[in-house]
């Protein structure tokens, strides 16, 4: 692979302050050397230039929750895999087993500068299954993997409820959602006692799946919009000493002192739409500033096809338009949802040793006006936007 060294542009580490006028140096996939002003001609040597004068250059934008390629575009209701209705209760469901990386939202998001995505299954079911991180360059999406799995799905609130109650079938109340989970978790604590004192017969997929998350292995990540739904959330967390993060967050700017308190990240959105359930009533622009303020730990999503992967970054317009300091918005499509992921260490910023996922614009990243030119994935060039 090529040694490539983008020069001239400012540049975003995202860690530290902006760049004027700097150089990023990548090689093997990884970010091997950046820093301010030109490049020596011995820096040079044997290495692809692009000239990046007047741009702006930042990590691959990360939306941490989406269900990208599992709840496929253009195919209509035989693309829909991020449920599995028969199920209520459904730990051992792979994501990896239910992405297609041919939907057309992969090509979308490289458009948009997004390089990382975590998809998985959906918010019908109490539990959903496993999800995972991936790259958004690939055909093979075993080859795309980031982290798997990157969390258990549960979910609280209207959708569980309004799936499975409609038929008279567990949860038909936040009491039976709730329940169906307490015992999945008290059951794999059983299981786990059996396991490790050589008692158990035969493994059951289900119960070595929750073990990844009763083991802190892996985080449950919480569908939740109401205030009340995001306190039992904590409480599920603090009962069995579970990782979380809370997805969606709705009203979590209600509550946002005691999520600060029990230091709770929260993946807000998608911010762009409609309040057409009672869950979104309280839906504001002011949320994610409001969080943030309070001092709790933010990432914004898209939730695609929910909203569109490649408004990730426009999310992030609109929270600064609406107060989002403009640090912390950049922070909450690079750094952040990389940490709620796990995977602060291999992406998110621009850091030598790190993933060389970057992103170069003609204008600053807050600028609705600015276009993506170019995205590398790994060091590769993946997107490059046509000359009109």
């Amino acid at each position: 692979m090529a040694e490539t060294i983008l020069s001239g542009g400012v540049i975003y580490p995202i860690c530290s302050e902006s760049i004027e006028k700097g150089y990023i140096i990548f090689k093997n996939g990884k970010i091997y050397d950046m820093g301010k002003g030109s490049p020596s001609e011995e820096m040079l040597r044997d290495r692809e230039e692009h000239h990046c004068m007047g741009k702006h250059i930042l990590p691959g934008l990360i939306d941490a929750h989406t269900h990208l390629g599992i709840l496929e575009e253009q195919t209509g209701e035989i693309g829909k895999d991020n449920n599995e209705t028969s199920l209520s209760v459904a730990p051992h469901l792979r994501a990896l087993d239910g992405v297609n990386p041919y939907d057309a939202g992969f090509q979308d998001a490289l458009r948009a500068g997004v390089t990382t995505v975590m998809t998985g299954p959906g918010s019908n079911n109490p539990v959903g299954g496993l999800n995972m991180a991936v790259k958004t360059a690939g055909r093979i999406i075993d080859q795309m993997v980031v982290k798997n799995p990157a969390g258990l799905k549960l979910a609280l609130g209207e959708n569980p409820m309004a799936t499975h109650g409609s038929s008279n079938h567990a949860p038909v109340t936040r009491m039976g959602t709730v329940a169906l989970i307490r015992e999945m978790f008290y059951r794999a604590q059983d299981y786990q006692t059996l396991r490790d004192t050589g008692k158990l017969e035969y493994r059951e997929l289900p119960m070595e799946a929750v073990l990844a998350a009763l083991n802190r292995e892996i985080p449950i990540r919480v569908h939740a919009h109401r205030a009340d739904d995001i306190v039992t959330a904590v409480r599920l967390a603090d009962e069995f000493q579970l990782r979380l993060v809370i997805e969606h967050g709705t009203e979590g700017y209600l509550i946002r002192d005691f999520l600060r308190e029990k230091n709770v990240a929260v993946a807000v959105g998608p911010m762009l739409t409609p309040r057409d359930k009672m869950e979104l009533k309280n839906r504001s622009y002011d949320t994610a500033r409001e969080l943030a303020e309070a001092g709790v730990k933010i990432a914004l999503i898209t939730d695609h096809p929910y909203n569109s992967i490649e408004h990730l970054r426009l999310a992030a317009i609109i929270a600064h338009q609406e107060g989002l300091n403009e640090k912390i918005a950049l922070e909450a499509i690079t750094v952040n949802p990389a940490n709620i992921l796990n995977i602060d260490d291999q992406t998110g910023t621009l850091e030598r040793g790190k993933d060389a996922d970057i992103v170069v614009m003609n204008g600053h990243p807050l600028d609705m006006d600015s276009k993506v030119e170019m995205v590398y994935i790994k060091g590769t060039l993946v997107y490059e936007r046509s000359k009109p």
